[in-house]
């Protein structure tokens, strides 16, 4: 059976994308047992980046996913070729992709949008809902970076529900170790695997692999 493709977008930089394609990765792989891939296409490359490090520190013991890059109107095709031999693929695109990310979208089972708690970052994923929507996708707003304790955390919280897209239940915090374990190559599951973090993308995960198994029971 083909493997479900999950693609992790937004058009605004700084929303935390590439560190939440990475731990979705991570949780789908070490937690959930299934057999991942992550396709790079942001020209930074910092997943890659992520990627040999956590090579580098894997002691021997090979990797535990698969990775490869492709350009944004590659996605589509190499997505496909690795949704054949893998159970997920998640691919991390460039932030103000254009209609050069659309590739990702259209191939996606998936499409999980990260979103700072602030007015700007609202207003900056409304391309991108567009986008999902042209391509008949179906997406999941995940507010990213986030003071669970602040008063306007709460309000665009409440926003997302009137974007008309589907806003995770689960948010992740805005905490260092996210950043601090990204550098080692690691996941905050392996760096601090009992505390609030981990707990946070072990969550956020569930819904992920639900939505993904409720498309197939429709």
């Amino acid at each position: 059976m083909t493997g479900k493709i999950i693609t992790v977008t937004q058009q605004k930089g700084g929303s935390g994308k590439t560190t939440l394609a990475a731990h979705i990765a991570v949780a789908c792989a070490k937690n959930r047992k299934l057999k991942t891939a992550i396709l790079d296409t942001d020209p930074q490359g910092s997943l890659g980046r992520w990627f040999m490090a956590r090579k580098e520190h894997a002691n021997g013991a090979g990797p535990d996913m698969t990775f490869r890059t492709a350009s944004a109107w590659g996605a589509r095709y190499e997505a496909q070729a690795l949704a054949e031999e893998h159970d997920i693929v998640v691919i991390d695109t460039p932030p103000k992709m254009g209609v050069d990310g659309r590739p990702a979208i259209e191939t996606a089972d998936l499409v999980v949008i990260p979103v700072a708690p602030s007015p700007v970052d609202l207003w900056a994923t409304e391309p991108t809902i567009e986008m999902t929507r042209g391509e008949k996708k179906p997406a999941l707003m995940v507010l990213n970076r986030a003071n669970q304790r602040a008063r306007l955390t709460g309000e665009i919280a409440e926003a997302l529900k009137e974007l008309g897209t589907t806003a995770a239940e689960t948010m992740i915090g805005n905490r260092i170790i996210f950043a601090s374990c990204m550098g080692d190559g690691r996941s905050v599951m392996e760096s601090q695997r009992s505390g609030p973090a981990a707990r946070e993308i072990l969550e956020l995960t569930h819904e992920i692999v639900m939505s993904l198994k409720q498309q197939d029971a429709a």
